[in-house]
Order: structure tokens, then sequence, then C-alpha cells
């Protein structure tokens, strides 16, 4: 059986134990007061990866020499992937093609919201080449047509084998990072408002990085900004999200959370890229709660002991991934978590990360959970925060639609009463994601073919603990149920999947 990484505690935890922090502590009845047996929901949130660049031929991998073998179990079902003619006479300008592990390291491909859009086509779903096709030097614009299989994300597909997955989940809009990590966190991008720092005082509810590029519209975020709540930012143009998020309503429930970045406390940390550069481990357009005044943490600054962590103090919930493993060890984790890997592990493609490394950090991750006894109570959510603009050949379902220059959807906005609240450049559902639940309580070997988007996490978690919604048109309110990924009609089971970290390969199960 292979060693599992040690659990990390801070110097300061013997103190810690044996010292009172005067902090309000949330409500452990809250925490633990739920309409599931699952009273620890785990989120890791991954980065830019659409369903048919992980499990476009699942379960059949090629298993070509010298690759991590896969092989389904019988009776696997099938998923809505890649058929025969779609690999082979794709109206793109490029059929899809394999990419083998010796390829892990991709180019970044372009991934705005009208490059999405436009790629979609109206639903001819042909035209990823010309719009959202890599612009990475030394990798060709036909690259997004690439795919991986189970002798590269090996974990996953055995993750998908022993638990329950989705191949009908969905972006809640199109677009770049920091939108996917908002609406999992409050399912609303509107309630925004920027400024320069040249000039602070005047917030503004539409800011252009550039002229024609937006990173607000009308009061929405529509691309990658620092926040002006961090102290970390450094570019000119700041944003701040004002309405409520998932933070909010569990404190005002009483029930533990955090988010927990890696290297949340260390703006010098830093891996070398895939080009040999060292590159910050922290990302900050990866942390949702720092754009909101109610549950910033401005200066990175730690719990003031390991008791605080999940509940009010300094920290205020906002968290390094060590935090969380320091509480976990004296069982005390958080009811609600959310993981961001490092950068470099996030699975992020162009130089950040590759897929490989992001089975490093998943895999470790799993395997510490699985030791822990709070196990046979939790559920892990593995999504990811957007496609990257690789090719899938699902069309989204609109259940929202928009009229602003940034969308490309033929009709959009067309009818006032389509466009949720009436706020624009919140078109969707944006591209299909990957969608895995690893929970005791999870259905062995299932795919659900629901349609759910980023949102039905936001929602699994407020009715779990009955917060109530986000409200102001959040896509909460019409989002999927994940319900039919657990099975609650019977107890908890006993088994574990102990993978390999390096390759995968199933360990123990």
């Amino acid at each position: 059986m292979i060693q599992l990484r040690a659990l990390v505690v801070p110097v300061v935890l013997a103190a810690a134990l044996g010292t009172g922090t005067g902090l309000r502590a949330q409500d452990p009845d809250a925490s633990r007061d739920t309409a599931t047996p699952i009273k620890h929901v785990v989120v890791i949130f991954q980065e830019n990866c659409s369903f048919d660049h992980y499990f476009a031929t699942y379960p059949h991998a090629a298993n070509l020499p010298g690759e991590t073998p896969f092989h389904p179990k019988p009776g696997t079902p099938s998923v809505n992937g890649l058929s025969p003619a779609l690999l082979t006479l794709n109206p793109n300008l490029a059929n899809p093609f394999r990419f083998p592990p010796s390829h892990a390291f991709t180019g970044g491909n372009t991934n705005g919201m009208k490059l999405e859009q436009s790629a979609y086509d109206g639903g001819l779903m042909d035209k990823f080449v010309q719009f959202t096709g890599t612009q990475d030097p030394g990798f060709p614009a036909t690259d997004v047509m690439g795919h991986f299989d189970g002798n590269t994300v090996t974990a996953l597909w055995n993750y998908a084998q022993h638990f329950a997955m989705s191949d009908n989940h969905f972006g809640t809009v199109s677009g770049a990072t920091i939108l996917g990590h908002i609406n999992l966190v409050s399912g609303q991008t509107h309630g925004a408002r920027g400024f320069n720092t040249s000039n602070p005082s005047v917030l503004l509810d539409t800011l252009q990085s550039s002229p024609g590029t937006y990173l607000l519209y009308q009061g929405t975020i529509v691309a990658n900004a620092d926040s002006a709540h961090d102290h970390w930012a450094t570019k000119k143009q700041r944003v701040e999200m004002t309405g409520k998020n998932v933070g909010d309503l569990l404190n005002a429930k009483g029930v533990s959370w955090g988010w927990f970045s890696g290297s949340f406390r260390d703006k010098t940390a830093t891996h070398p890229d895939n080009l040999g550069v060292p590159t910050a481990d922290y990302g900050i357009n990866r942390e949702p709660f720092q754009l909101y005044a109610s549950t910033a943490n401005p200066d990175h600054v730690a719990p003031a002991s390991v008791l605080e962590v999940g509940h009010d103090g300094p920290a205020n919930h906002q968290y390094d991934l060590t935090d969380f493993w320091a509480a976990a060890a004296i069982h005390r984790m958080p009811a609600v978590s959310f993981f961001k890997a490092p950068n470099f592990e996030t699975g992020h493609p162009g130089t950040d990360s590759t897929p490989l490394e992001e089975q490093t950090f998943l895999v470790q991750t799993l395997n510490q959970l699985q030791a822990l006894p709070e196990w046979k109570d939790t559920a892990v959510i593995i999504g990811w925060d957007d496609s990257d603009g690789w090719y899938d050949h699902q069309m989204p379902p609109i259940v929202n639609q928009s009229s602003s220059p940034l969308d490309a959807l033929p009709g959009l906005g067309a009818d006032p009463a389509t466009i949720l609240g009436g706020y624009q450049a919140r078109a969707g559902y944006g591209p299909r994601l990957p969608l895995l639940v690893i929970s005791p309580f999870a259905r062995r070997n299932y795919v659900d073919h629901r349609i759910t988007d980023q949102s039905s996490i936001l929602r699994f978690i407020e009715d779990n603990w009955s917060l109530g919604r986000i409200g102001d048109f959040s896509f909460d309110a019409r989002a999927g149920s994940l319900e039919g990924m657990f099975d609650f009609r019977r107890g908890p089971r006993r088994d574990r999947l102990i993978l390999d970290p390096s390759t995968g390969a199933v360990v123990e199960e």
C-alpha cells in the first residue's frame, strides 16, 4: 500500500489548543443539522477543461505500450462522448485527436465569452479552431480539438468507475476563470463595480481594459479582474462584487466553512512552469470570496489559531490549504470547504500546469480525505471553472438570454422577459464541463444525465444546510439538482479507493 502524505499541522497547534481565542464560533449543531446524511462537503475546483477534453472516449482508452493502462469494469455505462462520426468526419477544421501522456503539456486556448459563443456557431459546434484555438507560440490552433483518455487522466477515469460522474454539466455562463468561480459561490456575476486606482473615488459599472475589451459590462463582471479587496492585487483596474455569496448564507446559519487556497499566505511561493520559469503558486483570479467585502481577507492574514479554521476570526474564512489539514488533524474539519490547488496543480493548460500535475494533487488530496474518520459522511465534488475553449461537441441549453455586444448566439435577447433580472452579459449555459461526486454515498460507476451547472454545486450546499437562496436572480434558483448522483437509501459504503498519485492507477479498493 502506498504511503499517505502526512497531514500538515502548524507549530502553533499546541499553544492554540491551550488558549482561548475570543472568537465567535459557528454553531456545531447548525453544521450537523443537514437535509441529507452528508455532514461535510469538500468542493475541489480545478481549471480549464471541457467534458470532451477529458472524457471524449470514456470508458475506452487506447492502452498503448508504456502508458498507464485503463480497463473499464463490466457494465460501465456509456457517456455522451465523441461518436465514430465526430471522431473521423468532424465539422470543424480538424478532427478530434488523442493527446498521449507524453504530450500532457499543451498550449492554452482562448476562452473569452464572445469567442466561446462564436465557436458554438448557433449550435453547429464547428468553429472551435477559428475562435478558441490556441494562440500560444509553438502550438497549432487545431490543438483545441485534442483530448486525453484514461491512460493520462487515469485517476479521474478510476474515480468515475468507483463513484458518480455527470455528462450533462455546464458552465453557468461562457467565459474565463473568474466567472466560473463567482457562479460557484453565488450564481450571480451581476452586481459588480470597478474603478481605476488612479481615481478610486469614481465607481464604474462598465470598465474596459482596452477599447472593446470589457472587464465589466453594465454591472456584470465578464473577464478576469483583480479584486478591490485583495491587497496582493497589482492591476490598475480593480473590481468588487456587491451581492451575497454562499459564505454569507453559511455565516447567517452558523455553519462552519472556508475557502482553502494553495500558498494563500505566501505570495513569494513559486514552482517552475512548463518552460522552467518560476511562477506564483497563488492565483489571484481564482479566489472568488476575495471579491466580496463581507468575505475577503485583504492582507491574507493567518487564522488566530487552528481553532478558528472554519469559524469567524481574523482570516474571515479565507485560508491556506495547510490550514484545512491542521484543522482536520484535530477533527475540526469545516462543514463546507472549497479547495483551490496551487497554480501548478490546477490542470490549467499552457505553461501553468498539466493533467498529470493535476492528477497528483487530486489523488493525494482524496487519499488523505478518505483516511479521515469524517469520511463516512463526506461528499467531495470535483468541478472545473471553465472549458478554456477546448472542443466539446454538445451545444449547451440556453436558459438565460442577453443582448450585449459580448454575446454571439443568434436570437439572444429578442424578448426582455428571457433575461433574468434584465441583467446583461449572463447568457447561459456555457460549455459542458466534467463533474464528479466522490463519497461513501455516491452511486457506484454511475453517469448522471440530468442537466446541471456550476450553481448546482451551490444549490446542493444551500439545500443540505437549509440556507435559502442567494436571491437577485441568481442561477441557483433554477439549477438542476446533484442529488441523483447520490444513494441515500443505504448507509455509507465502507470501501475506499486509494490511487497512486503519480499514475492514477488503483492501489487499493
